[in-house]
């Protein structure tokens, strides 16, 4: 998903140092930030000021966007990260946002000059180049990899996957919907678990089935059915702070689920994009799951690829703890397109 909404645009003012506002726009949160590139042979990029607003607690993106602007008068410019599918009219389809969003709509109503759409985890995919290591904690594989495509993939309220892939000196970002394929089983388990799901419907994406807030949930309803005990919680974070603390077996059971499809999911994706350059997770639930994902079989499970097993030992993965990832990646997407 990429558009830009920008009549008459002053490219020369576009070019300026002035600061842009970008938002990066999930299902739970937004994040918004006040960004600006320093001056240099490769821009970097300073946050000037940062908010989280949980999507709940507003009517739309406009009525966020306004009251962050109020402490951001100078930003002309907008660009704004979000999942789905950006039509020609401004407007975006998406499954999990909890309102319309509509590019044209935000530049007419709070009077920026332009207003630009990129996928979410295109934007931070982007981003993969302002990671250092203190903002990582590694998983599996050599702490370096030759430079070369990158994955950039995480559950969330979704489940996003974008490729990063360098280009001479310069790169190119592949927006992905792999959220949406088909989820996969890999042990009796979770074909029991999948054809729970099948009960009620066709078609179970690997978001829906598990990699995500809400699959997550499901999964845990399933498992429940599977095993013939009536749910006894009713969110993810429910779910995740019963598996963490130990305090529920089927919950513990369930995250197990969880990390085991990710690991082998995340594995199929490797050899389906050709990454060499490293994985990295990031989203809204992993960073809460840290140790828990070490102690799991994820690795094990994302290694599971027969022969093509030394090949993935050789990708560093590693889970992102960075906070406003989807914020410098929607800049940087931001600066490097308008460069061009």
């Amino acid at each position: 998903m990429v558009a830009s909404f920008s009549p008459a645009l002053d490219l020369n003012v576009a070019a300026s140092a002035l600061p842009l506002i970008a938002a990066d726009v999930g299902g739970t949160h937004v994040r918004v930030g006040l960004v600006r590139a320093t001056p240099g042979p490769t821009p970097g990029l300073d946050v000037l000021a940062y908010r989280r607003y949980r999507c709940a607690d507003h009517a739309g993106l406009g009525q966020i966007l306004a009251d962050f602007r109020n402490h951001a008068p100078d930003a002309r410019e907008c660009v704004i990260a979000s999942a789905g599918y950006a039509l020609a009219d401004g407007t975006v389809i998406s499954a999990n946002l909890p309102w319309p969003l509509s590019a044209s709509r935000i530049r007419d109503d709070l009077g920026f000059q332009a207003v630009h759409l990129v996928n979410d985890f295109e934007a931070v995919a982007h981003a993969a180049a302002h990671i250092d290591g203190s903002q990582v904690l590694q998983l599996t594989g050599p702490a370096e990899a030759p430079r070369g495509p990158t994955l950039v993939v995480g559950p969330g309220t979704g489940l996003g996957a974008a490729v990063w892939i360098p280009v001479g000196d310069r790169s190119v970002v592949l927006a992905t919907e792999a959220g949406q394929a088909s989820l996969a089983a890999s042990t009796e388990l979770e074909m029991a678990v999948l054809q729970q799901m099948l009960r009620n419907r066709s078609h179970v994406s690997i978001e829906h089935g598990a990699l995500s807030g809400p699959g997550l949930l499901n999964l845990y309803t399933a498992l429940c059915a599977v095993r013939g005990a009536a749910p006894v919680h009713a969110t993810p974070d429910a779910v995740s702070a019963a598996a963490c603390d130990g305090s529920d077996p089927l919950a513990v059971e369930t995250l197990q689920l969880f990390c085991g499809i990710l690991g082998s999911t995340i594995g199929d994706m490797a050899l389906l994009y050709g990454v060499q350059g490293g994985i990295y997770l990031a989203g809204g639930i992993l960073p809460k799951l840290g140790q828990f994902l070490i102690g799991s079989t994820f690795v094990e499970r994302f290694l599971n690829k027969g022969p093509m097993t030394r090949a993935l030992q050789r990708i560093p993965v590693k889970l992102v703890e960075h906070g406003q990832l989807g914020v410098i990646g929607a800049a940087s997407w931001y600066l490097q397109h308008r460069s061009t």
